[in-house]
């Protein structure tokens, strides 16, 4: 194993919030929600009619509109958070040697909505006017490539889809990569967009996600007794990992360091995770061996926390199997009680999350925790953002599949 380190330089995100990572951040930081009505398409016919929606009128300025029309919603949200991460960073990567240069960008799902509109062209005009963009749209690797034509990266390039633990498997990928000296810059991280009539009615169908309609805002609240399933969101979340020297040599803006990525399969159920979340704590503890560090040197876990009933007890039963005596001291917060589940691009999104909570020494809440469910009993930071001082967190994302990855982030 090299010994090469690894670290955060540059942001960028698009959400139900906005695509500023630091106005964002301070919204989340007061606790708000950034869930509301689904306006893309008509609910009438769904039980469920709330979501973690990106403006519908959502329209970036620097990707041209030609450009827009050519991709899927869930590349468009990947190019643009990338474009601003890139901007964050200072790097330009015309300076860079293109071929240590890489990206790896995770989604559950891919090109839904292009799958959608390639579906009903078939079926309602015939296979003459289906359109020759249709799989370049939606395959799931068309955010990793687009990304590595936008910036000239010749490096390792490939897509990650592990459910809703794709993202943060991207991220540890992208991290091996730079530290076994294969690459020096990696783009990484993960996007959706699964806010459409075939996702929404898909999760609904599967009993996954909340009625909450009349109360939007509170729908989402993991660990909650109330809770009664996720809350659907899309967006991105990508970050620029760059090799500790490298970084350091041009005066780049360090935000955090990868330090660890643990990665095992549950193998009992498709959807399902294991209940007494033994795969989730072997995640946990391989992350933290391969950042070298002990149990007690964690402060904070970013929960996987979706607001589903076997999901939270599930997870709170891996922490304290792992962390024994130690989980009680622990602050654990789920941000999906605000964000909503973005699915594949959630550890993208909370890879940023959990960098800034090491930067600020704010630790986000987990909002609509009003009703404690009796087994999900640790410090999940109620309602409320801590002021507390972190130098070490983990970011812990699941997914169907029994997919089971937790990412372990310092501060610098």
């Amino acid at each position: 194993m090299s010994d090469r380190r690894v670290v955060i330089t540059g942001m960028g995100w698009v959400t139900s919030f906005g695509d500023s990572v630091d106005q964002v951040w301070n919204s989340l930081a007061e606790g708000a929600s950034g869930i509301g009505p689904i306006t893309r398409f008509d609910t009438e016919r769904f039980t469920t009619k709330i979501g973690g929606q990106v403006p519908k009128d959502w329209q970036p300025d620097h990707i041209e509109k030609r450009e827009l029309k050519r991709v899927d919603r869930f590349t468009a949200y990947a190019l643009s958070a990338t474009i601003n991460a890139v901007s964050d960073s200072g790097l330009d990567f015309e300076k860079e040697d293109p071929w240590r240069c890489g990206s790896i960008i995770g989604t559950g799902i891919g090109g839904i909505e292009e799958f959608e509109t390639g579906s009903g062209k078939l079926l309602e005009k015939g296979p003459e006017r289906v359109s020759p963009f249709t799989i370049p749209k939606l395959m799931c690797n068309a955010a990793a490539g687009n990304v590595s034509i936008r910036f000239g990266l010749k490096g390792p390039n490939s897509a990650i889809a592990t459910a809703c633990a794709s993202a943060a498997h991207a991220i540890g990928e992208a991290a091996h990569s730079i530290r076994h000296g294969i690459s020096d810059i990696m783009v990484t991280g993960g996007s959706e967009a699964a806010v459409t009539p075939l996702g929404v009615a898909a999760f609904i169908a599967l009993k996954a996600l909340s009625k909450r309609n009349d109360d939007p805002t509170k729908a989402s609240r993991p660990f909650d007794v109330d809770r009664d399933g996720f809350v659907l969101a899309e967006g991105a979340g990508i970050i620029i990992l760059e090799e500790y020297e490298h970084a350091k040599a041009r005066g780049a803006n360090i935000y955090a360091e990868v330090l660890g990525f643990g990665q095992t399969a549950d193998s009992s159920h498709i959807t399902a995770p294991d209940e007494q979340g033994r795969g989730a704590a072997m995640a946990m503890q391989i992350a933290i061996k391969d950042a070298g560090r002990n149990l007690e040197d964690i402060d904070y876990i970013n929960a996987h926390g979706t607001s589903t009933g076997l999901g939270d007890i599930a997870e709170t039963h891996a922490v304290k199997r792992l962390f024994q005596d130690h989980a009680k001291k622990l602050a654990v917060s789920s941000t999906k009680s605000m964000t909503g589940h973005l699915l594949g691009a959630s550890g993208g999104i909370e890879a940023i999350i959990t960098a800034k909570t090491l930067q600020t020494g704010t630790i986000l809440p987990t909002i609509n925790l009003d009703n404690p469910d009796p087994e999900c009993d640790l410090d999940y930071v109620p309602n409320t953002a801590r002021n507390t001082p972190v130098k070490v967190a983990m970011s812990n994302s699941f997914g169907f599949g029994g997919h089971n990855v937790s990412l372990v982030i310092g501060k610098i």
